[in-house]
């Protein structure tokens, strides 16, 4: 009997392990193979393509912090590391511009830097700035002097990305680092939501809405809407059927066939008195807002301008309240950029479009 009752409680504890084993066997799987399993479960794009925030890449989160709280608006330059070489680099006196400026100062935060190489953009991460490094085919990091196939090149793939910017819904003011910021811009600008695109220009014939100013897109704020957007993809469309030309001249190109009338696409041209440069620069010390260090053919004979403008700049604001508001004067242009102009034309870089004076002679 006891014999008996002893196979009863083996069998019982057998029974017990039996079913105690079988249970962890279906409840339980290695992590490993549950997040397999997991991420198998997920569409891809939920778990490979959402970043933290929820957004779907990269540009797309730097363009949302860039622009929080200015109403889908941003500020762009474009960079390489020839703009950060140097002990005074092109991009230490653009972001110098931010800081002496009147007003200018809080826009830093909505300033995003695109970097066209990785050492750009870790310069750009260092500074603390928001960054977004543009990837392209081709080799893009060292100086590309104006009219190179490498300048070319870049101002090709500037335009394409800022297509995709619109194409995303943000607006956009786009300036070259060479620009320099004295003052904040944005009480100038017309707020009319129905203009389309404002820009600087080489020369202002006295008329904001005449098709006869210049356009120089190094410095110019653009709306994201649909004809914007259209405008954008055509520009970009004619690079291969424009070879030799900077988008610039290809923008002008457009405009002159009469496709902005097309599109209804409305375009104020900015007055040089006060978004200025070196092809013609403001008379108006006390009104210039940018100063623009075109018709200047190297980064290093920019530089060197933009340092004493900016040396000047702070000279201008040292000086007391009284004598402020009574100078007046332009901020002179110096003799490295002039002499780089007289370079350029000596070298038959003079516009295409019958432009021969050295004021004209290599102006973007």
């Amino acid at each position: 009997m006891e014999f008996l009752k002893d196979r009863v409680n083996q069998c019982a504890l057998l029974c017990a392990l039996l079913v105690g084993t079988l249970y962890l066997l279906v409840n339980w799987t290695p992590s490993i193979v549950l997040s397999q399993i997991q991420e198998q479960q997920l569409p891809r794009s939920k778990s490979r393509d959402i970043l933290a925030g929820g957004y779907t890449d990269e540009l797309g989160k730097v363009l949302a912090d860039a622009s929080a709280g200015n109403n889908k608006t941003v500020i762009i330059t474009v960079v390489n590391k020839a703009y950060i070489e140097g002990d005074k680099s092109m991009l230490d006196l653009f972001l110098d511009g931010f800081w002496l400026g009147e007003g200018t100062r809080p826009l830093i935060r909505r300033l995003l830097i695109v970097a066209m190489d990785g050492t750009s953009f870790e310069r750009c991460k260092f500074l603390g700035l928001h960054c977004y490094q543009l990837k392209t085919e081709v080799d893009l990091d060292g100086e590309k002097v104006y009219m190179t196939p490498g300048f070319l090149t870049m101002m090709w793939s500037r335009t394409q990305f800022l297509g995709n910017v619109l194409k995303r819904g943000y607006s956009f003011i786009f300036t070259d680092t060479d620009v320099m910021w004295l003052r904040d811009p944005f009480p100038r600008l017309n707020q009319n939501r129905s203009l389309d695109l404002q820009i600087s220009v080489d020369g202002f014939n006295g008329d904001p809405w005449s098709e006869d100013n210049y356009m120089n897109t190094g410095f110019y704020m653009v709306r994201s809407n649909n004809r914007s957007i259209a405008l954008f993809g055509e520009w970009y469309a004619r690079r291969n059927a424009s070879s030799g030309m900077k988008e610039q001249d290809v923008l002008t190109q457009i405009k002159q066939e009469g496709m902005f009338r097309t599109l209804g696409f409305s375009v104020r041209y900015w007055d040089t008195k006060y978004f200025s440069g070196f092809c013609n620069e403001s008379k108006d010390v006390r009104a210039v807002i940018t100063v623009h260090a075109n018709c200047c053919r190297t980064i290093a004979a920019k530089a060197a301008d933009l340092s004493t403008v900016l040396r000047d700049w702070k000279s201008f604001i040292g000086s007391p309240l009284l004598l402020l508001h009574q100078r007046h004067g332009s901020i002179p242009v110096v003799g490295t950029c002039r002499m780089s102009a007289l370079v350029a034309l000596t070298m038959g870089l003079s516009f295409r479009f019958g432009q021969s004076s050295i004021q004209h002679a290599c102006c973007f």
